[in-house]
């Protein structure tokens, strides 16, 4: 079969993959959206609110990392940019923090795309230095500026609870929705893409560029539409993450460390796969928040060693990711 038929008529036994995989999104979803009415107190809800930020933020990182391969470590500047982007909006203009998250969006988008233009022609580890590279000049850019408050910070100010701001005092339950809502569009973006012509693409320039490109494959433009994807929720997550905790500065949103907690739950999981970046969420951030919470205070850092040791076990006993434990048709 040629790649052109291929691309134009996936088998149907992929199509049906793909139905079923919608399937189990829907309950998946549900029960997610239910637990907020069984769990009242408000350090789990917490930790849910921040597993389906994770979740939302690796399954963005696996559309450039997993599905196109290209491993990017400087995903904290497109976070910074949409909180900073919803936060000054909010703050100076009075602009609802869902139009900030379009607005920081479409500019990490443009600034992936500016990006990708750069870097893209490298190749292996040189690429993903570049994008650390270029992610810290963006956090020492923020250090420094006036507008953004500099390394003071932005403070929300305490406005009414509603929607429109995006602010709920002590209730956690609204939050929760609206992580489950951006890992919700993140998956549904990644599960109409994977079977899609560009789906295909990102996978043949991931799986060896010379035989993609004798093949037809653009893989330039494949590159840089996956990378404008991916910075965008990556933005609108760093838009929610502001509203949620309603104050940022540059080391509470552009670190580097943003950027390796964006890529553990899908490496964790599995990733180029669907349900890699929530699995690997659902276990590495409870454990993180968890054992940092009742061993962190100790000061022997018996919570970094079980953080640290669970990834050693998982890279050197399953390097697919914890889905290759289930049977392949399972996944």
């Amino acid at each position: 079969m040629s790649l052109t038929s291929f691309l134009a008529s996936p088998p149907s036994r992929f199509a049906a993959r793909h139905r079923r995989q919608l399937h189990l999104a829907v309950p998946v979803v549900a029960a997610l959206a239910a637990l907020p009415f069984a769990l009242h107190d408000v350090y789990l809800l917490n930790v849910l609110i921040l597993t389906l930020l994770y979740a939302a933020m690796a399954q963005s990182w696996n559309i450039l990392g997993g599905y196109c391969g290209q491993i990017s470590l400087g995903h904290a500047l497109y976070f910074g940019i949409g909180a900073y982007a919803t936060t000054l909006l909010w703050v100076n203009h009075g602009i609802t923090p869902w139009g900030g998250m379009v607005v920081g969006a479409a500019l990490s988008a443009v600034t992936a795309l500016a990006v990708g233009r750069l870097c893209f022609r490298l190749k292996g580890h040189y690429f993903s230095i570049a994008t650390i590279v270029i992610a810290e000049i963006g956090l020492l850019i923020v250090h420094n500026a006036e507008f953004t408050g500099g390394a003071l910070g932005v403070q929300w100010p305490i406005a009414g609870d509603g929607w429109w701001s995006l602010q709920f005092g002590r209730a956690k339950a609204p939050y929760v929705w609206v992580a489950l809502g951006l890992f919700a569009a993140t998956w549904l973006v990644t599960w109409v893409i994977e079977d899609s012509p560009w789906g295909y693409w990102w996978r043949a320039v991931k799986d060896d560029v010379q035989a993609a490109e004798s093949l037809g494959v653009e893989v330039f433009a494949s590159k840089m539409s996956a990378a404008a994807v991916s910075a965008a929720f990556t933005a609108v997550g760093g838009g929610f993450y502001a509203a949620y905790v309603a104050y940022i500065d540059p080391e509470s949103v552009m670190t580097f460390r943003f950027s390796l907690l964006f890529a553990l739950p899908a490496v964790l999981g599995g990733i180029g796969t669907l349900w890699g970046p929530l699995v690997g969420a659902l276990v590495l951030v409870p454990l993180t928040e968890i054992t940092r919470s009742y061993m962190g205070g100790s000061g022997s850092g018996l919570d970094l060693v079980i953080y640290g040791g669970l990834i050693m076990v998982v890279a050197l006993a399953r390097p697919e990711g914890l889905l290759s434990l289930l049977p392949r048709r399972s996944r």
